[in-house]
Order: structure tokens, then sequence, then C-alpha cells
């Protein structure tokens, strides 16, 4: 798969996955079709209820180095979007879903940008 094929947002993250509470929608990427159903109805929750709690527009995605990058954003006449509330909610996820977070980034950067697997079993052994 060619990087230059998948979705990126205007930062250069390449999306994952959003929702938005503008269009009452769920996205996900079809070039990350080979995740697990699993995992990706479990994202599917995580933006929804993300949406819907706080509004606006949010998305999971890969900074260009394999970090997960969780986004938020509003439109600017908004009134009901509520930043404070989607700092803290931001914060909760990367907290409670820690691990499934860094799954994702060791299987990005196993298979978008094509890391030995040795490199990284030994990079999550040391930093356990």
């Amino acid at each position: 798969m060619s990087e230059k094929d998948l979705r990126r947002d205007g930062r250069g993250n390449l999306i994952l996955c959003g929702s938005s509470a503008y269009e009452k929608k769920f996205y996900f990427n079809p070039d990350f079709a080979k995740v697990p159903k699993s995992i990706q109805e479990e994202l599917q929750v995580i933006c929804v209820l993300f949406t819907e709690e706080v509004g606006g527009v949010f998305t999971i995605g890969f900074a260009p180095e394999g970090d997960v990058v969780l986004t938020t954003e509003s439109e600017e006449d908004d009134i009901y979007y509520d930043e404070v509330s989607s700092g803290l909610l931001i914060g909760e996820i990367r907290r409670t879903r820690a691990e499934l977070l860094e799954q994702l980034s060791f299987y990005y950067r196993l298979v978008i940008l094509g890391e030995s697997p040795e490199a990284l079993l030994k990079e999550l052994g040391e930093s356990e």
C-alpha cells in the first residue's frame, strides 16, 4: 500500500477514522480494512460517543512517525461545541484506551511504515 494513496488531514496526519456531529456519520479509512472488525467497532464507538457528548468532528489518525493522533475541531459558529470537555475527553480516551492506541501505533509502524517486527518487539520489551 503506497502512502500517497492514503487519506491525510491538513496537518499531514493519516486519518484512520472519524465521526462528525454535523453530518451524523462515521468514517473508517478503507485503506485499513485489514484491521480486525472488533477493533473497527471499538473505534466507531469511541468516535461516535465523543461527537455525541462534545459535538464537532473527532478523528483518530497517525502522525508521520507513527504516533496516534486524536484531534477534534468545530465549525466557527458552533455554539454547542464544548472545547473544555473535548480536551478532557481526549485525555480520558488516552488513559482508558492506552493499550489500544499503542497497538494501533505498532500496526501502523509495521504495516504502513514497514519497520521491522524485531525492532518493534525490542522497543516493546524495553518499555515494560
